[in-house]
């Protein structure tokens, strides 16, 4: 794109935040056809709007005119894959609360930091699914908590056949964007995310247009990319220091002959929004080895804006999103991924008038 273009569609789009309302938006019409321009990911499906991981919140986003949706992955003790933030879960279900499992309650150290708590891999999935979900963030999104309770821990084959049926009712291709958490440590203590995420796929039979694996590890891409799936593969990076247990940094794998080290094993970058803002090159630099880059993580709360972008003080209000999303669009990123799905279509939309 020129830059004149580019500029007036920055303009068009930001034009749009005197239109739309902080509601949430297309939930009520779900949208049928995508629109052009870039990709928008529901970040553990719609999380602004629902508990995050839920059944409800994928739907949402996918109703909203999300593309792809993104369940982070972690294992059970019957090694099943399923779907939560991480993989302790004190904060995401009632497990402090069911005194069946307060014997479970640990510590563990995980990626070199200690946690205590309820995890993921002492328990079976048949134990998981008595428990319920809540919202992870409660003093941020106090509007979600009245859905606590109503939802339950899903596994990753749940979340394909989810977007298979939303596909269907959407007529749209929905593909699912699976984040391997933590694989190191998962592979230390005998339950490897990457064996089993292979045989979930080949089993699905998902195409590159179904599936998109993620992960902030290399060597965890380089298991996934070795099966010989076909399916393309998404080079998470940090803002500092180094992915776990390597000696690489982000900041080298961002560099010139980072990328092009990265484009030999996988097809994107998904760098953290701040890192594609000028005087960075991120984005040129990435296009010009050959990847696509998708931007993480837009949410609408003033907390999580650039300072020029809040209105108010208030943290937890909701600032201008449409032009931080304008701005990154007018750049020419290839994904966005989102909280708020509806609000990152409505400002795609805005692309186009």
């Amino acid at each position: 794109m020129s830059p004149a273009p580019r500029r007036r569609s920055v303009l068009l789009a930001t034009a749009a935040v005197t239109a739309a309302a902080t509601a949430p938006a297309g939930a009520a019409t779900p949208v049928r056809h995508r629109a052009s321009g870039p990709l928008v990911i529901g970040h553990r499906g719609a999380a602004g709007w629902r508990p995050e991981h839920t059944a409800e919140a994928y739907t949402y986003a996918v109703r909203a005119g999300a593309d792809w949706i993104e369940p982070d992955l972690v294992p059970t003790k019957d090694h099943v894959l399923v779907v939560r933030h991480e993989n302790e879960i004190g904060g995401t279900t009632d497990v402090a609360g069911r005194p069946e499992f307060a014997d479970r309650r640990t510590t563990r150290t995980v990626d070199g930091r200690a946690l205590t708590g309820w995890f993921t891999e002492d328990f079976t999935l048949r134990e998981l699914r008595t428990l319920r979900t809540v919202e992870r963030l409660p003093l941020v999104r106090n509007r979600n908590t009245v859905f606590d309770g109503r939802g339950r821990v899903m596994a990753f084959q749940e979340v394909i056949d989810l977007a298979r049926r939303l596909s269907g009712e959407s007529g749209r291709r929905i593909a699912v964007f699976p984040e391997t958490k933590h694989p190191t440590y998962f592979r230390s203590i005998g339950l490897p995310l990457e064996e089993e995420l292979i045989r979930v796929i080949r089993r699905n039979r998902l195409t590159a247009r179904e599936c998109v694996v993620q992960s902030f590890e290399p060597s965890s891409l380089h298991r996934i990319a070795a099966a010989r799936l076909g399916l393309p593969l998404w080079q998470a990076l940090g803002t500092s220091g180094s992915p776990y247990g390597h000696a690489v940094t982000y900041k080298d794998m961002m560099s010139p002959a980072g990328l092009r080290e990265i484009a030999s094993y996988a097809q994107w970058i998904g760098p953290d929004k701040s890192s594609l803002v000028p005087p960075h090159t991120l984005l040129a630099d990435a296009h010009a080895a050959g990847l696509k880059v998708g931007a993480y993580t837009f949410r609408a709360e003033n907390q999580y804006l650039p300072a020029a972008h809040r209105r108010g003080t208030a943290p937890n209000d909701f600032g201008d999103a449409f032009t931080e999303y304008a701005f990154h669009y007018g750049q020419g990123v290839d994904a966005v991924v989102t909280d708020f799905p509806d609000i990152a279509v409505q400002a795609r939309e805005g692309l186009r008038r």
